[in-house]
């Protein structure tokens, strides 16, 4: 099923919805693609060390953008570079990887795109449900699979459900003026709708929200069960129904559900290319400068403990006691892993900042892929005469299963379990072999006449977030009441009014802006301290290229009463 269609084109004009907003309507694509650049520093911190604590996408963007500006950021990671872009290579296969993280990528993503045309990279139409990359969907519910191959196959219980939910979004969230007023860049329509709802759903769950419409109250409980396994866009939306509406909402006002692609190759290929480039015309370093040289080849290990010097500098030790001391510092690690794996000098931050932190409420997910010889599931079963295995969406225990066709002279890769909360935690004590066991007797039911075992080729890879120390879950999904959170730790970058201990060490990451989960709100929040790191070494934007502090009074989002 799809969200009321808009293919990153408004339904009013045709201007493309991007993830403009609604929280803080700064047009960061025109800042970034400015030819004035993000900003100046100070001659007399050239070459200064700023330290990024973390090597996924946000500290990546940060560390790449700011030595182009001319200062040295030295990068710290405990894990793996990528971060929660995570390609994982098959075995004794070029080119083939499994998605661990974030693997579908809407075309709203203007940022995202931004960087990863930059390196050339192919991508191809994700295969989701009823698109044209997934020639065939199943949709099995309460054991009854249903084959269809267009939305014009949809039964009728399905298309009552997608009514409502299009239905409630209008009525209940202004849908189509809010995707209007994204499209148009109209700032002040986008803050009247917003700031109104705000207040009116901070409070809400998404259940809460489906089941208080006029238009589901109109249909039975069946109905939003149906929706909770089959959801819209990209599948089953159930294990977000305890989330905030707010964040739903943030989601399909920008299609994000829809128009996705997958990067062929990995998406871990975007942080590499940031790490190897090498920048024209950049201040301070010579040409041939990248990240990989001004590092020697590899990041700093995992961070120790973070304190304030009475210089004013950031001191950072990491886990063999190495130490040094910064001009500035930026945290771009998932924010549980301040409080647990790091000692970190409580003056840093405000203790509201800290309840913000402490109170991210992170999200379980597990992944189960294996490789197969060729993308067999075009193949038709003789007996029914259709694929031999579709896109599956079901309320057994895989719930999502994806197939990755790269070619018909090239081994193929099938998602066969995509999990949430709850389903992900029935994995989680499971080896991968029992796991893929699973999954395959799962789909046998559905589809009795296909064995996948037989195509399958070598290892299978599979991923419990929740169980790696370094993320402790997927990521963000922010519960009714926590808008007052996420203010605080999207503002966090504006820091003049703070105390001078809390200044200079900033947040950046999608579990910090307004648009968990998506590597958008990563980057947003990315550039953000980047602009607040030039702001706090005495440098700034150029007047024809404002930053986002320079606009910040302009678009801030609005401030709930404590």
């Amino acid at each position: 099923m799809s969200a009321p269609k808009a293919s990153t084109k408004s339904a009013a004009n045709s201007k493309p919805v991007t993830i403009f907003g609604p929280d803080f309507p700064f047009a960061y694509d025109d800042w970034l693609n400015h030819p004035d650049g993000l900003g100046t520093i100070p001659e007399e911190y050239h070459g200064a060390e700023v330290a990024i604590i973390g090597a996924g996408m946000a500290g990546v963007t940060a560390a790449y953008e700011l030595m182009k500006m001319g200062l040295k950021p030295v990068i710290y990671e405990s894990r793996r570079f990528g971060g929660r872009l995570h390609s994982e290579p098959f075995k004794n296969a070029d080119g083939m990887v499994a998605e661990l993280g974030a693997m579908r990528f809407p075309e709203s993503s203007a940022l995202f795109y931004h960087y990863l045309n930059k390196f050339g990279l192919e991508t191809k139409p994700f295969p989701n449900p009823l698109t044209d990359a997934a020639p065939s969907t199943v949709v099995d519910l309460k054991a009854k699979p249903i084959y269809l191959t267009s939305p014009d196959d949809l039964p009728p219980l399905l298309r009552e459900v997608e009514e409502a939910w299009n239905g409630a979004l209008e009525s209940s969230a202004h849908f189509s003026a809010m995707q209007e007023a994204i499209a148009n860049r109209d700032v002040a329509k986008i803050k009247a709708i917003w700031n109104e709802l705000i207040p009116l759903l901070d409070d809400r769950s998404f259940y809460g929200f489906l089941a208080n419409s006029k238009e589901f109250k109109a249909k039975t409980f069946e109905h939003i069960e149906a929706f909770g396994q089959v959801g819209f866009g990209t599948g089953g939306w159930d294990t977000d129904f305890p989330n905030s509406m707010l964040e739903i909402l943030r989601v399909v006002y920008t299609n994000c559900e829809e128009d996705q692609r997958f990067v062929v190759g990995g998406v871990e290929q975007v942080p590499r290319g940031m790490w190897r480039d090498e920048p024209k015309d950049m201040v301070y370093w010579p040409d041939g400068t990248s990240l990989d040289s001004l590092h020697s080849g590899a990041t700093r290990t995992a961070v120790k403990s973070i304190k304030r010097r009475n210089s004013g500098q950031i001191r950072v030790v990491d886990k063999w006691n190495d130490t040094a001391d910064y001009v500035a510092a930026l945290i771009a690690c998932q924010t549980w892993a301040v409080t647990t794996n790091m000692e970190c000098d409580e003056r840093l931050f405000s203790q509201k900042v800290w309840m913000a932190m402490d109170r991210t409420r992170y999200m379980q997910s597990a992944k189960t892929f294996v490789m197969v010889d060729r993308p067999f599931w075009k193949e038709k079963d003789p007996d029914t005469g259709r694929d031999k295995l579709s896109m599956t969406l079901t309320d057994r225990l895989t719930r999502g299963t994806y197939l990755f066709d790269l070619g018909d002279d090239k081994p193929a890769v099938i998602c066969l379990s995509y999990t949430w909360m709850g389903d992900a935690m029935k994995m989680l004590p499971l080896e991968p072999d029992k796991r893929v066991e699973l999954a395959l007797d799962t789909l046998k039911k559905i589809y009795p006449n296909t064995n996948i075992e037989e195509h399958i080729v070598g290892d299978p890879i599979t991923v419990s977030w929740e169980d790696d120390p370094n993320f402790l879950g997927a990521f963000k999904g922010a519960l009714p009441g926590h808008y007052r959170y996420n203010y605080e730790m999207f503002c966090h970058f504006m820091q003049q009014d703070m105390p001078s201990e809390q200044q200079g060490i900033f947040m950046a990451g999608d579990d910090v802006g307004w648009m968990p989960g998506w590597v958008e709100g990563a980057i947003q929040t990315s550039l953000n301290a980047v602009w607040g790191i030039v702001n706090h070494l005495g440098g700034h934007c150029t007047p024809d290229n404002p930053g986002p502090g320079d606009q910040f009074e302009q678009l801030k989002p609005l401030k709930l009463p404590d």
